[in-house]
């Protein structure tokens, strides 16, 4: 039994511990780091998943961007801690989060990551949209939320100044 909650700042040491474990030394340095500094994450969207002791199991944060004038959700990182993964944690975040996406009213989502997994999300590369370098054009891939609304979006993915 899990509990889903929205991430607290309290959480935040723990949640960056479990980003420290799950990827590779260096993960603040990629691209996608620099759209984030300084930005507020979207609250109501970064979820944190406990087991029925508290102990943390997986986590999902999303970021507002800009391509192209528009406002973008940025996904990630999402990550399941070593010891329960293959459990389906990680899709449970990701179909909640987006379904409040959704229902917040956001569009439109990118994120940085792998074609195989992401697609069964819905997620598809996007031609034309360009993450800062050196992200491989490959993994640049973006999900509609509302029909059409990748349509004539492309350009660099840029900080939110909002």
């Amino acid at each position: 039994m899990y509990r889903l909650e929205e991430e607290t700042e309290d959480d935040w040491w723990e949640v960056e511990a479990l980003y420290d474990l799950c990827f590779a030394p260096g993960r603040t340095a990629l691209s996608s780091y620099r759209l984030r500094d300084g930005v507020e994450q979207v609250r109501g969207l970064c979820h944190v998943l406990r087991d029925h002791d508290g102990v943390l199991a997986a986590v999902i944060r999303y970021w507002p961007v800009m391509v192209a004038g528009r406002r973008v959700l940025l996904l990630g990182p999402v990550a399941v801690h070593p010891t329960r993964q293959g459990e389906g944690l990680g899709g449970l975040l990701i179909n909640e989060s987006l379904g409040e996406a959704r229902r917040l009213g956001w569009e439109r989502v990118l994120l940085v990551g792998d074609a195989p997994y992401y697609r069964r999300f819905g997620f598809r590369r996007l031609d034309g949209v360009e993450m800062p370098p050196p992200t491989n054009p490959d993994r640049v891939l973006g999900l509609e939320l509302q029909p059409g609304a990748w349509e004539g979006v492309q350009g660099r993915v840029e900080k939110f100044t909002g």
